[in-house]
Order: structure tokens, then C-alpha cells, then sequence
């Protein structure tokens, strides 16, 4: 059955009656648009499986009962760079429930391999990629990295005998920044990787950019730094480890987001058949991109089960996470844009250095090359674009993917010259971005990308409307009057959504009558168990309550590409859509024998099929012919499909700033924004939330800082790591334009990611906004009160 998505439409501000009240927000409900009369798709239907998280009934790795286990604790390194020379673990291999202590010789004896990097980037060189065991050996490159692995029979014993364990280490000079790295005179850390550097890569067309540049009537320029985060999701990390002598097997239960990459990597590590791991991830507690990828927690957890035959069980701490967990972002930027007289964009030019941390974690190199490659230059006709990356080895935790991971510098490049461009030639920004805004589809910008659909200069002016900007002004006065500064700040975004091309689904009819909806990406909180349950819904016309997502188990889930790059819906959906089109065929021609019509002439509504103008009203629920061919309707598809959605909007904020102490409050904060069709509106704002939330905290609180001289994280726990709270955010006001997108059936752009790529320059904009009376032009991410109240005084 194919799918045509229906016309656009606003979700938002509209009249009680046509809309669902959720909160401070009203959604759209879509019309039927000849769907069957159940309807599920575009209805903002609330979490099903919110239902167990809010009576303590859900399953996580914590949840999991594990009588007899054996509990893990990991030793870390308190140093940021130092040689071992010995380590001594007699004392504490002597105390009590204690099992096993392994270092790094164990993992030689026992033939682990290095954990890899999976990825897959053209650099100008070759790619250097030191080995990673994940226990260090001879030399520590970051605090917090492996040292020890101590097994005992709680973890209080774990913890004391880990304590016990002697190590001698010889410091050595630690660097943190990565310019600072890539310096002559810099600490070396890989005898493999001169001058620090692992790669270096370039996208786009550079002698255009120059001529551009050459021929150019107005050039900006900026230095911009995008401030190392880290995910922070609300359940922290943990595994636990079983092996099947008998079978040579392992299980391992984690909180992950990919379990089929996990297992595959894994897999290398040990140096066996991946079909003898299962990893399997019950209910995630959020994972923003963190929770993708293996650590050496879990190798070591897996390999103590082995040596042991006793279930392992391994749970990080918080600070633990700060210090083992991959973070994000970290980069610093020169970037440069080419205006005509007319200021019309020419060229864009950014020269980026990339701290990718002491190790390449398994994506790491991706979120500085490849993704950012893609958005670079944003919805803006812009000719010409080049970059230029280099990533730089550090003594900091290991840098990987984080919501959006690349679309969100990259977007804050391009809008934070836009900006200043426009300070500069004196023209208003929203004249500026509306003049160089791409306004015909499709359109392939300069980096190969085909964005094919988008209504960018109406978001803009619904945007302006919807932030009520003309009577901005007004509010200004008001805040001058009581001693404040007030800033209005405006930004879009681009987000280009997929992840890994393809995926795979299944639909399974249940001798009880429920469906089975198999899916090979998965879900850390983003409600998949209610929204392609949906999909479903609408296209077998049966409903909703009988459907069962089964995902994040590679026994039960034949392949699949987890979630990241917002591609769930996307992809997941596609495959869906294409494995209810199988069931429909075979079940179309399974009733055509039982009612004895041709198949042309059987229609398909509410779960049945009907003769046609039959008189006798013959026909045939899709239900009752599952029952009586079990197993035949079934079945399974891999989808092929590797197109990229755009998901896009434009965004205000305001903020009200206190010069005597600069503290920054956000005032107000309006989205415009286009996901395509929507299936689940309320979803869909949730999600947008709770990007916007995250990018709001990158610009205004969060921070992952190191001292520079001993290399020591300063940020280790949420005493020191500011999380933006709920008296820290205004109502976020989100309204989604549905332009339906050609790149899949169901006509949806990926939504996870887009708030943490928007708001970052939303916020940083209104900040300068401000301060530009004061003739400030510029300031680096996080705004936090002393380094406003620097900047004013060092302006005054």
C-alpha cells in the first residue's frame, strides 16, 4: 500500500477545535487524507510505554535481577599523561570477594584485540589510528583512562581492593587544546601520529572559494570556538556479562543505542564469530549519541565473565561518566565568508581544528570530517564552500558523536558570519538572510548535497511574526529602564538526517492476535513503541493496542543500524512501510483464494478486504487470514533506501542581560521549524525540546574544561558541570511547518537532533545583540556571567 503524504500544514497556533491541547501547545490533528477511519498517524497520541516508566515499571540495565553476579569496578588513571612502570595488585588480589584483577598483560594472554575505529573518512592522508586495549598499556593518555579491572562479590569489595592496587607512574607533560597540540613544541602522545596530528581532511572546491574571495566586495571573519560537552544522560552507563561455556556464547545486557554495531565491534575485540555475542539493550535511559559505541567497561566486563563462568556486572558512577564517556564538540574555527556589493553571498571558507581526545573513539574522526561536510553553509545559496580539518590528538577523554554530532558546528559556523556580516555592511539580518535564502527545489549546494524541498523565506517570516519582533522595541525600553540589556537574536538551521543508509523491519502475526513490529534502529527515549505502532496501525488498518515493537536484541532483530543522525523514522519507517507492503501482497492473494475473486478486484479498508460491488458483502479480515496461515503472512525486509532528509527552520531568541553582574536570563525562545509529516506531533515537540534544551546549555552553561598545566578535568560532576534546569528556560515555543519530503514513503525528516543544531547561534545572537551597543562583535559559548561581565567591563 503506498503512502502519499498529504498537504503541508502549520502544527501550532490554531483554534481549540481542530487541535489536541497538550500543555502550552496545540497540534494539528491531520484529517484521514483517505487513510483508513483508526487514523493514527498525525495524531499526538501520548507515550504508551510512559505508562511503565511512571509507575517504576520500567526495564533498565539496573532493573535487570542479577542474583550471583559478580560486580566490576574499573581503576582509572588520576593522571592525564604518565608512563606505568610497575603495578603491583598483590594486596589487594589478597582481600576479601575478591575474584579477579586483570591488567593490561591479561588481555595480551587471553588475545583481545584493540577496540576499533569503524570510521570510514577521506583524509588527505591516511587515517592514523593508534591502538586502543582496553586496558592502557605502558603509557595513560587522559584522566580517567583504564587501568585495572577488579571483580569481587559486591562492588563495595571491588572499590576497597581497586583502592588497594599500587601503581607507579612517571609523569610526563600533558596537552589539552588542540591548537596547542599541533604546535612543534608540544608533548608528543603517539609515536605513530607526528605532531600530534591523526588526520587531515578537506571538502569542497577550494580554488573557487578563492577566487571568490579574490573578487569579493565585503569579507568577515571569525574565530570561534565550539566548547567541548559531554551527554549527561540521565542514566549513566552499565552492562552485564554472561558467558555460555556450552555454547562458547556471550550475552551482554547494556545500555546502548546500536546494539548491532556494539556486537560487531565486540566481536573484533574478541576475535570470534559475531553470531556467538548477543547484545541486547533493554529500556535506555537517553543516550544523545553516546551510547553508541563500545567501551572498554564492557570488553572487560565480558572477559571476567569468561574467566570466571559467573555473570559480571559492571555500572558506572557519575563522575566515572564524566571521565570515561565519550564527549563532543571541541573545536576551534577560522572562518571566513565572500560578499558581493549587493550582499549576496559569494564563498565560504572554514579552517577547523578538531580535538579528538587521547584515542579515535568508534566514530570520532565522523563528527568533524563527514557530518559537518554535509551542512557546511546551511539553507544559504552559497557557490562556493571549502573546509579545511585537522584533528589533533589531546590528553582529554576521547571526542565521538553528541546530538547532531557536526551539523551543530557547522551551523553555527555559517549563521555566526551571517550574522556579523550583517553588523558589518548595516544591514538587518532578517533582510540579509532572506536575500541569500535558497528559494527553488531541488537544489544541490556547493558541498553535493540535493536538498529537495523547504519553504526557507516563509519560515523566516513566520518566524518574525510568531516572536512577535516588532514589538521587540518595545521590550527593549522596558528592560533599559530597569537597568538591563536586551538582545534579540535569529537563526535557522539545516540539519542533513540519516545516519547509516538502509535498515531492516519485520512484521510477525502472534497466535493471540498481536503484531510483532521488528525494527533494526532503536529507541533511547524518543517513544518508538508508540509511534511506528502508528504507521502500522494506519496501513493494516487494525488497532494500535495490538501492536508490539520488538527491537535492541540481535538474536530477535536480524540486522539493524541502531539510532543516531535522527534516522529512526526515516529509515525505520521506510522499511516498515515496505514490509507491511509484502504482508499486504501475500495477504491480498491469500484472500482472493478464499473468496474466490480476482485480486484486481478486493479493496482493502479497516483491516479487511471486500469483493468490490459484491452484492453478498464477501470478504475477509487480514486478522482472521493470519490466523489460519500462520506464519505465511509474515515478513522481512532490508531497505536499500539512502537518500537525505533536510530537516530546517528559523528560530528567536531573546535574552535579558544584567551589566552589573552579567548574568544572562533567556527571555523568550520561538521555533519554526519543518520535519515533514508528522506521525506523532506531541512526539515530535518533545523531541524538539529537548534538543533545544541541550543547545541551549552548550551556549549558556555547559562546559567540559581541563587545566591547561596538569591536563586534570575540572568539570567532573554536576557540581561543576551546569546542566540547564527548568527555571533556566523559558516556554520554548515550537511550531512545525509539515513540508513533505520525496526521500521516503511516509514523507518524514529527521527531528531528534534539530533543537541542539538551532540554538546554539539563536542564543549566542541575542547575547551580541545586547552587548553590541557596548561594540562587542564577538563571544565564545558558554555565556556564562564571568565571561559577559568581562567582556562589558573590558568594552567599558
Amino acid at each position: 500500500m503506498a503512502f502519499s503524504p498529504g498537504a503541508r500544514r502549520a502544527t501550532g497556533r490554531s483554534t481549540p477545535r481542530d487541535t489536541d491541547d497538550i500543555g502550552q501547545h496545540r497540534f494539528h490533528r491531520r484529517a484521514a487524507r483517505g487513510m483508513t477511519a483508526i487514523a493514527q498517524r498525525g495524531l499526538s497520541r501520548r507515550r504508551v510505554e510512559d505508562d511503565r516508566f511512571l509507575r517504576g515499571l520500567g526495564h533498565f540495565i539496573e532493573d535487570i535481577d542479577t542474583a550471583g553476579a559478580l560486580h566490576g569496578v574499573m581503576l582509572r588513571s588520576p593522571h592525564a599523561h604518565a608512563r606505568i612502570v610497575a603495578i603491583d595488585t598483590a594486596a589487594a588480589r589478597a582481600m576479601p570477594g575478591v575474584h579477579d584483577i586483570i591488567v593490561a598483560a591479561d588481555l595480551r594472554a587471553e588475545g583481545l584485540h584493540p577496540m576499533p575505529c569503524v570510521a570510514k573518512v577521506a583524509t588527505l592522508e591516511p587515517l592514523i589510528i593508534p591502538p586502543r586495549p582496553a586496558l592502557a598499556e605502558a603509557r595513560v593518555r587522559h584522566v580517567g583512562d583504564p587501568v585495572a579491572f577488579v571483580v569481587a562479590e559486591t562492588p563495595a569489595q571491588a572499590r576497597d581492593a581497586a583502592e588497594a592496587i599500587e601503581i607507579d607512574y612517571e609523569m610526563l607533560p600533558a596537552v589539552t587544546d588542540g591548537a596547542a597540540a599541533l604546535r612543534p613544541d608540544a608533548p608528543a602522545l603517539w609515536d605513530q601520529a607526528p605532531g600530534n596530528l591523526a588526520f587531515r581532511f578537506q571538502k569542497g572546491d577550494a580554488a573557487a572559494v578563492e577566487a571568490a574571495f579574490a573578487r569579493a566586495a565585503t569579507i568577515v571573519s571569525l574565530d570561534l570556538v565550539n566548547n567541548r560537552v559531554t551527554a549527561a544522560p540521565m542514566e549513566v552507563r552499565a552492562a552485564i556479562a554472561t558467558w555460555d561455556p556450552a555454547t562458547q556464547s556471550f550475552l551482554l545486557e547494556v545500555t546502548g543505542q546500536g546494539v548491532h554495531g556494539m556486537r560487531d565491534q565486540l566481536a573484533t575485540v574478541f576475535g570470534m564469530p559475531r553470531d556467538r555475542i548477543r547484545v541486547v539493550a533493554p529500556d535506555v535511559g537517553g543516550g544523545f549519541g553516546a551510547k553508541n559505541f563500545i567501551f572498554p567497561d564492557y570488553v572487560l566486563t565480558m572477559l571476567a565473565a569468561r574467566r570466571l563462568g559467573r555473570k559480571v556486572r559492571w555500572v558506572s558512577e557519575r563522575t566515572e561518566d564524566f571521565l570515561s564517556t565519550v564527549h563532543g564538540r571541541d573545536n576551534r574555527t577560522h572562518a571566513r565568508l565572500a560578499l558581493d556589493a549587493d550582499g549576496r553571498f559569494l564563498a565560504l571558507h572554514a579552517q577547523t581544528v578538531a580535538n579528538m581526545g587521547a584515542y579515535l573513539s568508534g566514530s570520532g574522526p565522523g563528527s568533524s570530517t563527514n557530518s559537518p561536510g554535509t551542512a557546511m553553509g546551511g539553507l544559504y545559496d552559497i557557490p562556493a564552500v571549502f573546509m579545511d580539518v585537522r584533528g589533533a590528538f589531546t590528553n582529554t577523554v576521547p571526542i565521538d558523536a553528541y546530538r547532531g554530532a557536526g551539523k551543530p558546528e557547522a551551523n553555527y559556523v555559517t549563521e555566526r558570519l551571517v550574522d556579523l556580516a550583517a553588523r558589518r555592511l548595516g544591514i538587518d539580518a532578517v533582510e540579509l538572510r532572506r536575500r541569500n535564502l535558497i528559494a527553488s527545489f531541488p537544489h544541490r549546494t556547493a558541498m553535493g548535497m540535493t536538498i529537495d524541498c523547504g519553504e526557507f523565506r516563509a519560515n523566516l517570516d513566520r518566524a518574525m511574526t510568531a516572536a512577535d519582533v516588532a514589538g521587540f522595541a518595545q521590550r527593549r525600553a522596558e528592560s533599559e529602564a530597569r537597568g538591563r540589556l536586551r538582545g534579540l537574536g535569529i537563526a535557522h538551521f539545516m540539519e542533513t538526517s540519516r545516519g547509516a543508509p538502509g535498515e531492516w523491519a519485520a512484521v510477525r502475526f502472534g497466535a493471540d492476535g498481536t503484531v510483532a513490529l521488528a525494527l533494526g534502529t532503536q529507541s533511547n527515549g524518543q517513544g518508538h513503541e508508540t509511534s511506528f505502532p502508528q504507521v502500522a496501525a494506519d496501513l493494516l488498518g487494525l488497532p494500535i493496542g495490538i501492536f508490539r515493537l520488538v527491537q535492541a536484541d540481535t538474536r530477535d532483530v536480524a540486522r539493524g543500524h541502531g539510532h543516531g543522525g535522527a534516522r529512526s523514522l526515516h529509515m525505520g519507517g521506510e522499511a516498515l512501510v515496505r514490509a507491511i507492503d509484502l504482508v499486504l501482497a501475500k495477504a491480498r492473494s491469500l484472500a482472493a483464494q478464499l473468496l474466490q475473486a480476482p485480486s484486481a478486484s478486493l479493496g482493502f479498508a479497516d483491516g479487511r478486504f471486500s469483493v468490490v460491488d459484491d452484492a453478498a458483502g464477501r470478504g475477509v479480515a487480514l486478522l482472521d487470514l493470519a490466523r489460519e496461515a500462520p506464519g505465511v503472512l509474515d515478513a522481512e525486509v532490508d531497505s536499500d533506501l539512502d537518500l537525505v532528509t533536510f530537516p530546517n527552520g528559523c528560530q528567536v531568541a531573546e535574552v535579558e542581560i544584567d551589566p552589573e553582574t552579567g548574568q544572562v536570563k533567556l527571555d523568550r525562545y520561538t521555533a519554526i521549524d519543518d520535519y515533514g509529516v508528522l506521525i506523532n506531533p506531541m512526539l515530535t515537540i518533545g523531541q524538539v525540546q529537548g534538543g533545544l534544551a541541550q543547545g541551549i546549555g552548550q551556549a549558556m552553561f555547559e562546559e567540559v574544561s581541563y587545566d591547561t598545566e596538569s591536563g586534570q578535568i575540572l568539570a567532573a560532576s554536576l557540581m561543576d558541570y551546569c546542566l540547564p534546569r527548568a527555571q533556566d528556560l523559558p516556554p520554548l515555543d515550537v511550531t512545525c511547518i509539515e513540508v513533505p519530503t520525496g526521500s521516503n514513503r511516509l514523507g518524514v525528516k529527521g527531528s531528534g537532533q534539530a533543537g541542539c543544531i538551532g540554538a546554539p547561534q539563536t542564543v549566542i545572537h541575542a547575547v551580541l545583540d545586547a552587548l553590541a551597543p557596548l561594540g562587542i562583535e564577538t563571544i565564545d559559548m558558554p555565556v556564562t556571567p564571568n565571561k559577559v561581565w568581562a567582556a562589558i567591563r573590558s568594552a567599558r
